[in-house]
């Protein structure tokens, strides 16, 4: 069993209406994050947010798991009404990215190599828009052909980062273990 992350990026310079839009996401819809809807008032839920860069800010949950993000993402695109893109990094063998606006899943891909697919008999992508996710990430035409390329999950996280100019190996449990994550994620609760 490999390393396994998951996070969530919202496409905003708005820190300030971000941060509400994740209050709004734990106090109204916290069903997605697996709490019950007659949790105890004292169950805060934390988070811990970074302004990554100009255009994206990074979301980590304990939550945010392979499987979990994607429904987390789609919530918080209707309350942000900006584009949201979900990671889901899983035993070093799967890397799926999906971008949500308003709801509605726009773009997906899943980089794997070919016998991973074959033993994930129901792995696919939801929805396959390789101009839409190069639009909403900002990748230039001639680097954009190279990455969706890419079968390694490694790789395409890497490449992913480095073309976004954000980290995406990034997960809620690092943070305290890793220095360089504490110093860029603030915790909030809600």
């Amino acid at each position: 069993m490999g390393r396994s992350f998951a996070n969530l990026h919202i496409k905003s310079n708005n820190l300030e209406k971000t941060v509400e839009a994740l209050r709004e996401l734990s106090e109204g819809h916290a069903s997605v994050l697996g709490k019950s809807k007659d949790g105890a008032p004292e169950s805060k839920v934390e988070m811990y947010v970074s302004k990554s860069n100009e255009n994206w800010i990074s979301v980590l949950h304990d939550y945010f798991v392979w499987g979990t993000v994607k429904e987390i993402g789609r919530t918080l695109s209707r309350l942000t009404r900006e584009p949201v893109m979900t990671a889901g990094y899983i035993n070093e063998e799967i890397f799926e990215l999906s971008l949500f606006e308003n709801g509605d899943i726009q773009a997906e891909r899943i980089f794997c190599e070919q016998w991973t697919r074959d033993e994930y008999e129901q792995l696919q992508e939801e929805r396959i828009d390789d101009d839409y996710l190069q639009r909403a990430l900002d990748i230039r035409h001639e680097d954009f052909d190279g990455f969706i390329g890419i079968t390694s999950p490694e790789q395409a996280v890497d490449k992913l980062s480095e073309l976004t100019g954000m980290s995406l190996w990034c997960d809620w449990e690092w943070v305290p273990y890793e220095e360089t994550l504490g110093e860029r994620f603030k915790k909030y609760e809600f």
